[in-house]
């Protein structure tokens, strides 16, 4: 077990590399995570690493006595009576892990937990809290994996995250390649901002922004929208700033908060969430804080006027063009919102039936609702869901732009190009998280059975947001902030459903935006604001906008746990 000071010294290198490399050696996010992870994992003892694998699989103890330990009934166990137990425990001062005592089940409660009687192997007095229980099987796994190379330790990580998010970051490159070019993510805007009314424009710019950050990048979500913002701040003649903070509002958060989007799709993988329970509290919690902020963009805006001027992307004139573009030129709303909409519906329809159905008996599940939970385990997998909007997405391109096959092959080239890039940034992160979780990082802060709610989300916020200061990519404080906290996340020891935990570390990433962060240059670049202005008018409205989001999370957690034993 590595001491607090060693244990933060191996964490402060890892995260002087990322930081480091990204800011001061210009080094692409792929290698500066990768290197960080093989450092990491060569500073960690293999002791440490064994340490960090017997916690995983260890069996909770439920009560003590001088000859005998009761253990937690495991729901997904076949534990058999006179299985053996190993009770082991590590030295604080070599690090090794010892077997202190051993037990054998001879018996089960009437709560279905197994009673063990203990064969001591040393006269000492147990400390329990110190003291893991795993079978032999588990003990020799942890062993075989501490001893494997640095290579695989951080191939391991990598491959891992790579198998729950590769499929659903390509096909989500795909689908906002083919809004884009086909003209669907530019109808919405239109067909939003007909249905509210120009006078509540500012209003359809954050649902827009808001639907279009789902499969579609923010940066790319703001070079669509600041155009047509433009062309409103033309007819109306006033309320620019709230335009250009309405775009920002709803991306911004879809951003940090809703898959298929890297960051949340990856600290909802790591933190075994539900990718549709993930969209639904996520989008909640949006909305929430695009609320908040909508009324302080209003007052803002009350008080202050941003003029528009002319910026490198796009001329007065060529807004004039995009306001007068005819509409016969796009697809179909249907069409347009089909590829958004048909996953997240197939998605949370499978997590709705899922969770129905836990709480039904077998033998009222009438034959239709067998058929229709059967019909969304198959399509509302996060993968098949993605796949089908992605091809359907592709028909809409083909018949939208009349394109040979030829062109349509490249522009699935040019996203799948794309999406790679974030899946080798994602992967790599998914590799340092791991190497971080490994260095026994969970307990710096202590026993999770003994922290509140409010602090365990507080500190999950605190890092990502500090991770976010130091190096601005609001994806990468996501990874960093669950690879410090994904240990946390370990069944019912958290007192709340663990994608609170991703929901705080989520609004942390929206803190404290400024010049280190590429998304500060493209709003201010593409609205025409001063480096002032960005810094006066938006890095304030998101960081609000992260706090708000928190104080939602923070009360949700107490006042709506939904813990669940099968967690």
């Amino acid at each position: 077990m590595l001491s607090t000071s060693a244990t933060l010294f191996i964490i402060g290198v890892g995260l002087v590399i990322v930081v480091g490399g990204i800011l001061g050696f210009r080094l692409h996010a792929f290698l500066a995570l990768i290197l960080a992870a093989i450092v990491v994992s060569l500073m960690t003892p293999a002791a440490t690493v064994e340490w960090y694998e017997l916690g995983k699989s260890k069996t909770e103890i439920v009560e003590t006595s001088d000859d005998s330990i009761t253990l937690k009934k495991k729901e997904s166990a076949t534990t058999r009576v006179g299985g053996q137990y190993l009770l082991l425990q590590q030295d604080r001062t070599t690090g090794a892990i010892e077997t202190i005592a051993t037990a054998s089940i001879e018996r089960f409660n009437e709560n279905g937990n197994a009673v063990a009687n203990l064969d001591k192997a040393t006269t000492e007095p147990i400390t329990w809290e110190e003291t893991i229980v795993v079978t032999p099987q588990q003990r020799a796994d942890a062993v075989s994996f501490s001893k494997q190379t640095v290579g695989d330790l951080v191939a391991s990580g990598f491959g891992a995250t790579c198998t729950g998010i590769g499929i659903l970051i390509a096909m989500a490159a795909i689908i906002g390649k083919c809004l884009l070019d086909s003209g669907a993510a530019e109808k919405i805007v239109r067909w939003v901002l007909r249905l509210v009314g120009e006078k509540n424009a500012a209003l359809s710019f954050v649902g827009s922004s808001f639907v279009l950050s789902t499969p579609v990048f923010f940066d790319t979500v703001f070079y669509l929208m600041i155009p047509v913002g433009k062309a409103m701040r033309l007819r109306t003649g006033k309320n620019y700033l709230l335009y250009v903070l309405s775009i920002v509002m709803g991306g911004s958060m879809a951003h940090c908060l809703v898959p298929p989007t890297p960051g949340p799709l990856f600290v909802a993988e790591a933190l075994s969430v539900d990718v549709g329970v993930m969209i639904l509290a996520g989008g909640l919690v949006g909305i929430g804080c695009c609320v908040f902020s909508f009324i302080y963009g209003m007052i803002l805006c009350h008080y202050v006027d941003v003029p528009l001027r002319e910026s490198a992307d796009v001329s007065l004139d060529e807004l004039q063009q995009i306001a007068d573009r005819d509409d016969s030129e796009l697809p179909s709303v249907f069409m347009s919102m089909l590829p958004i909409l048909l996953p997240v519906l197939l998605i949370t329809g499978q997590t709705v039936m899922s969770t129905y159905l836990k709480n039904v008996p077998a033998e009222s599940v009438t034959p239709m609702l067998a058929s229709l939970n059967d019909f969304f385990v198959m399509f509302g997998n996060k993968n098949i869901a993605m796949a089908i909007s992605a091809t359907l997405a592709i028909i809409m391109l083909y018949q939208q732009k009349k394109s040979s096959l030829g062109e349509l092959a490249n522009s699935m080239q040019s996203a799948l190009a794309s999406g790679g890039v974030i899946i080798l940034i994602t992967a790599a992160g998914g590799a340092f998280g791991k190497a971080l979780q490994q260095t026994g990082v969970a307990g710096i802060f202590g026993d999770v059975d003994g922290a509140s709610t409010t602090a365990i989300l507080s500190i999950a916020f605190v890092v990502t947001a500090l991770v976010r200061l130091a190096q601005g990519s609001a994806t990468v404080s996501m990874i960093t902030g669950v690879g410090v906290m994904a240990s946390f996340a370990a069944g019912s020891d958290l007192g709340f459903h663990p994608v609170y935990l991703a929901l705080a570390i989520g609004c942390g990433s929206k803190m404290f935006m400024w010049m280190n962060d590429s998304g500060f240059w493209v709003i201010g670049k593409m609205s025409g604001m001063t480096e002032w202005e960005t810094l006066k008018y938006v890095t304030p409205m998101t960081s609000l906008m992260g706090i708000v989001g928190l104080i939602i999370t923070i009360i949700a957690a107490n006042t709506m746990p939904f813990v669940q034993s099968a967690m």
